[in-house]
C-alpha cells in the first residue's frame, strides 16, 4: 500500500487525504467555497500530522484537476505541483468525472456535475471506458440521455443517484494511474473569458 497525500479543491467543499503505512485520515470540509486559499495549506498539516506523513514519504501526490470551480481548480493543481516538485515524487490527476467513476461499481452510465445555469459538466462511462467524452450540457440534454447518473450533488433528474464526495478521494487515489501530463480539465471557458468574448464582439 502506497504512501500518498491527495486534495480536492475542485468544489465548494474541500477533501483532503492522507496514508501512511495503512493509517489513513481524511479531512473534509463541505463549505469552503471562495476560501481554499486560506484553509488548504493548514488542512494538508493537519491530515500529515495525522498519519504521521511527511510530503518526502509520500509515493505519490494526487490531485482533482476538474471541471469545477476555476479557481479551486488552479489553487490545488499549484499546491500539489509544488509539493510534487520539492519531494520529486509523480502525480496522480484524477478529474472530478473519474473521482466519482472509481468509486461506481455499474457497467454504463454518466457522470454529472453542476456547471451553473441548468448546465451541466457530463462524462459517460461503459465497462470503465470512456464513451461521451467531458462535455457541458443543458438539463434538457442530461435529461435524455439513457442511462444511470452519478453524481455528489442534490440534482433532480430521473435514474439519478447522489454519492457521498467525502469518501471518494482516498478509493480515487489509489486506483488512479500516475500522470504523464498534470493539467486542469475545464471543459468550457470561465465566464470571466466568455464575458470578454462578448464584449468583443459587440464592440465588433
Amino acid at each position: 500500500m502506497s504512501n500518498y497525500l491527495a486534495i480536492d479543491t475542485s468544489s465548494r467543499y474541500l477533501t483532503v487525504a492522507a496514508l501512511k503505512d495503512g493509517k489513513s485520515v481524511v479531512r473534509y470540509l463541505p463549505d469552503c467555497a471562495m476560501r481554499h486559499s486560506v484553509i488548504l495549506m493548514d488542512e494538508i498539516e493537519c491530515a500529515l500530522s495525522e498519519v504521521g506523513l511527511s510530503p518526502l514519504e509520500c509515493d505519490f501526490f494526487a490531485v482533482v484537476t476538474g471541471p469545477g470551480s476555476f479557481t479551486g481548480i488552479r489553487i490545488g493543481l499549484s499546491a500539489i505541483k509544488g509539493f510534487a516538485l520539492a519531494a520529486d515524487k509523480p502525480i496522480k490527476a484524477v478529474t472530478a468525472f473519474d473521482l466519482l467513476s472509481y468509486n461506481i461499481n455499474s457497467e454504463k452510465y454518466s457522470v454529472i456535475i453542476d456547471a451553473a445555469h441548468d448546465h451541466y459538466y457530463v462524462c459517460g462511462y461503459e465497462n470503465g471506458r470512456i464513451v461521451l467524452p467531458p462535455c457541458h450540457m443543458s438539463a434538457e440534454e442530461v435529461g435524455k440521455l439513457d442511462c444511470a447518473l452519478y453524481g455528489f450533488e442534490d440534482l433532480r433528474f430521473e435514474n439519478y443517484n447522489k454519492l457521498d464526495v467525502k469518501n471518494l478521494l482516498p478509493i480515487a487515489a489509489e486506483k488512479a494511474e500516475v500522470s504523464k501530463e498534470v493539467h486542469a480539465l475545464y471543459v468550457r471557458k470561465s465566464q470571466a473569458e466568455e464575458n470578454l468574448n462578448a464584449n468583443k464582439k459587440v464592440e465588433l
